[in-house]
């Protein structure tokens, strides 16, 4: 029953479903207000983050205008930017653009994301480019040719595909190491810091350690994540995209929790 419905899920539908909750594109690439994206700006980029030292990023438009934004790429141009970083001139996309996660993101579901970047509205708005002061590679790997579907009844695999390639959790909540998330090591044990308007945040620890998770049942777990409060009624600073996973469905957040729950414990960086 369950690939049925899948199976009967159109790539517009998929690519709307995905890119208003655990994607969330949106939470770089559309200009932020405290109340939530900014209306009229979808994906029309806006300053990222600055790390000193690394880089300083912006998102870029990637709307359907054709001066500014991607209007004028190709299916496929846009596919090889999303999962091997290169932009149809042949430069590469730097950080904090999670390549290396994205180059496993399934062929059903980087379709499904051009679909739906294809009925954005065209919005003009020049963004500057990201500078950076750390080398970037001449390519993050080898062109990606195929990647299948996880299957969704491997409730763990598919937690990790959601965390991972799809929606990087796994990059914001890995402490940096020479510019680059420490996932290898320090996957999940937060420390990564995010400096806006807002002051300076850093990301939580998410392993089942007592210095993360350990304390949240999934009830908690969940209602931290839809909305960015905590048990104690604290709430999360940006840029957690609270307002994106909030549309995150039962069935995703059940094995994105899953996954959560058999990481390794270890403690917060000090």
């Amino acid at each position: 029953m369950q690939s049925q419905a899948v199976s009967a899920e159109t790539p517009l539908e998929r690519g709307t479903y995905l890119m208003n909750s655990i994607v969330a594109c949106g939470n770089c690439h559309t200009p932020q207000t405290p109340t939530g994206p900014a209306a009229g700006m979808e994906l029309a980029g806006q300053f990222l983050v600055d790390e000193p030292g690394f880089f300083k990023a912006f998102a870029p438009n990637i709307t359907q205008d054709k001066e500014t934004g991607i209007g004028n790429w190709t299916d496929e141009q846009i596919i090889a930017a999303i999962r091997e970083g290169k932009r149809p001139n042949g430069t590469i996309i730097g950080p904090p653009m999670p390549i290396e996660l994205y180059r496993n993101m399934s062929d059903t579901d980087v379709t499904a994301i051009v679909a739906y970047l294809r009925q954005v509205k065209p919005v003009k708005n020049v963004v500057e480019k990201s500078t950076y002061e750390i080398p970037l590679p001449p390519s993050y790997g080898p062109p990606v040719t195929q990647v299948p579907d996880v299957p969704r009844d491997d409730i763990v695999a598919y937690g990790a595909y959601l965390a991972g390639p799809a929606g990087h959790c796994i990059e914001c909540h890995s402490p940096l190491v020479n510019g680059k998330p420490d996932i290898e090591h320090q996957l999940g044990v937060g420390g990564m810091s995010f400096p806006g308007p807002w002051g300076v945040s850093i990301s939580a620890n998410i392993t089942p350690h007592e210095d993360g998770i350990a304390h949240y049942n999934d009830a908690d777990l969940e209602k931290v994540i839809r909305t960015g409060v905590r048990p104690d009624g604290s709430r999360l600073l940006p840029p957690m995209g609270v307002y994106y996973y909030a549309n995150i469905s039962d069935e995703d957040m059940s094995a994105l929790i899953a996954y959560l729950r058999q990481l390794e414990p270890k403690p917060s960086p000090e």
